[in-house]
């Protein structure tokens, strides 16, 4: 029984379970498509609330607790209350019935975990390793955002927030690792930490699980993954534009429709890459993804391993993820909500479409930027834009933190010289988007539309497409 089945691992989860044949029920408020469609798709049965005669039917044997749900919940009240019923939170489960046996690909890291974790389970594919993989997206170069091959990699997104209201502990602790890949660490989840050096602590802590014929690969380039190496008594490679990594990354060019670079271990050609997805961040997301593969099927010469199948893979569902694309107007989703990465594909976009006029749309619906942590930082990465509207805000859950000051971002924004505007909801954000482009289209520079959330922008993307392509612009 799945409490909080509506989300996407926890119903990935149980879609894997009930593949294994287990009889799977749970619930959930508020499930949204895509996971209800894939919950229908594989006839699980779910309540649409919370109440405690949802587990009294269903009499389960096993509940698994997400991540969201917190005591007050009627039907944990009950689950403590009874003592009969043994329950888990999602990591536990995932160890358990999935990766045990398994060898642990455990890709982690601030920032692109999603596109890393699924180019290396793509690449595996490809050389016919049949992995097993849990992904907390929706790649478009594989079938799913989860599977079970009988291969013996397992590529888990490994993400540093906590495992359940009875375990504080980071999820990837329970990810039995044999290979880690940390592409970065910044501050965030305040919510959960209370500053860097306890997110390091976390992180350290993951590395120190690892085997001793184990792996840890780093981005070579970010010094702040020095400390990782500390103590640690597994193998070390690093990847990096920097001639003293291990895997070095040489000649990258970002172009469409094609990016390239050319990938050297330890002074050996590997390959060069010509593909879709911009920005060095990708560059990197590829070439610590391809390394950790590689690394899995050949540790003493990686070089064996083909990487030559990147040229094919196409990006992850709303990770700067084209939407719409004509002559006039592109609209990109991308999944950023922390000030670094907005910064990041903002640079690469400006340089990519120098003759667009740069809209940027931003909600603050994580735990961390609807605060004020982040407040001048965001203002800065905004400022890459030629405009800036700011959508609607989430209430702030952060007990030591002020919530996001929109206005003095606003503020701070024109002092940049950006015309910024701020929207009580998001739709009334639309109605300003639809008119500005009724105006704007016809005449001067081509538009380029970013949205950026980590939710659904109260679905006003898709909204708007559907307006875009009426008008045949």
């Amino acid at each position: 029984y799945f409490l909080g089945i509506g989300g996407t691992a926890m119903g990935n989860a149980a879609i894997l379970l009930k593949n294994q044949g287990h009889v799977i029920n749970g619930s959930d408020q508020n499930i949204y498509a895509p996971m209800s469609d894939a919950l229908k798709e594989f006839k699980i049965e779910y309540y649409e609330n919370f109440n405690i005669n949802n587990l009294k039917h269903f009499s389960p044997n096993l509940v698994v607790v997400g991540n969201v749900i917190s005591r007050g919940n009627p039907e944990i009240e009950w689950l403590l209350n009874s003592k009969s019923i043994p329950f888990v939170s999602l990591p536990e489960l995932i160890n358990k019935y999935f990766i045990e046996n398994k060898k642990s690909i455990v890709v982690s890291g601030t920032h692109g975990k999603t596109t890393t974790s699924s180019i290396a389970a793509y690449l595996l594919k490809e050389n016919d390793e049949d992995p097993s993989w849990f992904i907390g997206g929706v790649p478009k170069s594989l079938s799913k955002g989860a599977h079970l091959g009988d291969g013996k990699q397992f590529v888990i997104e490994g993400d540093e927030y906590d495992s359940a209201f009875f375990d504080k502990r980071s999820k990837f602790i329970h990810y039995n690792p044999q290979i880690v890949a940390v592409n970065n660490i910044e501050l965030d989840h305040i919510d959960i930490f209370r500053d860097l050096e306890d997110i390091k602590k976390s992180f350290f802590h993951l590395v120190n699980l690892i085997p001793q014929k184990g792996f840890l690969i780093i981005n070579g380039d970010d010094h702040n993954l020095e400390f990782l190496k500390k103590n640690c008594f597994c193998n070390i490679l690093t990847v990096g534009k920097g001639s003293e990594n291990d895997l070095v990354i040489k000649d990258f060019n970002d172009a469409i429709p094609y990016s390239s670079f050319k990938l050297y271990y330890r002074g050996h050609f590997w390959s060069e890459v010509n593909w879709g997805l911009y920005g060095l961040f990708n560059a990197r997301n590829a070439s610590i993804a391809a390394l950790s593969a590689a690394i899995s099927c050949s540790p003493n010469n990686p070089l064996l391993f083909d990487i030559s199948k990147l040229n094919d893979f196409v990006g992850v569902k709303k990770r700067q993820d084209i939407i719409y694309e004509s002559n006039k107007c592109i609209i990109i989703e991308d999944f950023a909500h922390h000030p670094t990465s907005i910064k990041c594909t903002l640079e690469s976009l400006k340089g990519l479409y120098s003759k667009h006029k740069i809209i940027s749309c931003f909600e603050p619906r994580s735990n961390t930027a609807s605060t004020s942590l982040f407040q001048k930082d965001f203002a800065y990465s905004l400022s890459l834009s030629d405009l800036i509207l700011l959508g609607e805000l989430k209430k702030s859950v952060s007990p030591v933190l002020n919530k996001l000051d929109i206005d003095k971002m606003i503020s701070d924004l024109e002092e940049n010289h950006k015309e910024s505007f701020s929207f009580n909801s998001n739709d009334d954000l639309l109605v300003y988007l639809i008119e500005y482009l009724e105006t704007n289209l016809a005449n001067g520079n081509p538009i380029l539309l970013v949205f950026f959330s980590n939710a659904s922008f109260s679905g006003i993307t898709g909204r708007l497409v559907k307006f875009l392509t009426s008008l045949k612009v």
